[in-house]
């Protein structure tokens, strides 16, 4: 990333952002809220590692609803001007639209969303949306059921989860977006079914390169499915235009349909790695505070939550934890040995 980029990214920040080691500023948080979740999708959540007998975070070594409230308003001060809650699975958590309600009214958040398997989003949908979500985004690899239960680790929930996504449109969480992780010789040949099953529906489909995220779902770089691959196999179904990006820090490339049928992404974190502009910090559920997605370390908040921290003490830890930040994991992939990568922090622990 140039220096002028960087400057551009700070100043479209809010006045004062915190900025990293490469001039990146603090703009984005990731909540987890739950490490729980109803799927077992193989690349996140192998039912062979989180089998019944797996031990999840008791509910007080969660963050309260409180405590993460607290900390929303101590990052909004230091530049934060976007929250999204995930998980594990964030709808699990009880009471999740009373959550919602505090962050909403938080100055300084121009936007909340929700990332979730869409399970439980019919059921939630209007409730979230009266008490202050912007949008959602559902996690959905596939429309064919089969590979769907598949994908979700044996889920038969295909129908409740498109369910789910009507809802959303219905109350007004717009817009609604889909994410689906694409697996060579998994689910890379309905793409263009899923593409087309939302065309027109005012549903945002973006297409996730296969990452290496965790330690424990066998990823291999022959799994990947390059998104210019898939570009262009959409492409020459639907023609497609570029569209420019609406914020800095902003992870996928957007196209709209060349007829007017709405607009698609990539996600491209393999083949054409965006460390230069990311802007996103992640919360754990238990309150661990991690600079990037593939952090193999982070810095605990919740100790000094409930040791009686005061608010100076925790904005400076804030502080002082983003300004040493150098992370560009997806950069140097493809120039580390597998013996030299750290051991990473799961997905399902800090949100995807």
């Amino acid at each position: 990333m140039t220096e002028r980029s960087n400057a551009k990214l700070v100043a479209i920040g809010a006045p004062g952002a915190v900025a990293d080691l490469r001039g990146r500023p603090l703009l984005d948080l990731r909540i987890s809220v739950m490490d729980r979740c109803n799927f077992r999708c193989p690349y996140c959540m192998p039912r062979e590692t989180y089998g019944e007998g797996y031990r999840f975070l008791p509910a007080g070594e969660r963050l309260s609803f409180e405590e993460i409230a607290r900390l929303a308003r101590l990052f909004a001060a230091e530049g934060v001007h976007k929250i999204r809650l995930t998980g594990g699975e964030p709808l699990l958590r009880t009471g999740i639209a009373d959550l919602v309600g505090e962050l909403s009214s938080i100055e300084g958040i121009a936007d909340l969303a929700l990332t979730t398997n869409g399970v439980l989003l019919a059921q939630h949908a209007a409730e979230l949306r009266a008490q202050g979500l912007s949008r959602v985004t559902v996690s959905l690899d596939s429309i064919d059921p089969a590979t769907f239960r598949r994908m979700s680790g044996g889920f038969d929930g295909l129908e409740r989860v498109l369910d789910g996504i009507r809802a959303a449109l219905e109350a007004g969480l717009a817009p609604v977006k889909v994410n689906a992780v694409v697996q060579r010789g998994v689910n890379d040949g309905e793409a263009l079914a899923l593409a087309r099953h939302f065309r027109g529906t005012g549903v945002v489909v973006r297409f996730i390169e296969y990452m290496d995220v965790g330690n424990r779902n066998d990823w291999r770089r022959e799994l990947v499915v390059p998104s210019r691959e898939l570009r262009d196999a959409i492409a020459a179904e639907w023609p497609l235009r570029t569209l420019a990006p609406t914020q800095p820090g902003e992870v996928a490339e957007r196209y709209a349909y060349a007829d007017g049928a709405g607009e698609i992404g990539f996600i491209s974190s393999v083949t054409q790695p965006f460390c230069g502009g990311c802007t996103r910090a992640r919360l754990s559920s238990d309150g661990v505070f991690y600079t990037c997605l593939f952090a193999a370390g982070g810095t605990d908040f919740r100790a000094k939550l409930r040791a009686g921290a005061d608010d100076a003490e925790l904005r400076a830890l804030i502080q002082a934890t983003w300004r040493r930040r150098e992370d560009r994991y997806s950069e140097l992939r493809a120039t580390t040995s597998e013996a030299a990568k750290p051991r990473k922090v799961e997905m399902y622990y800090i949100g995807g």
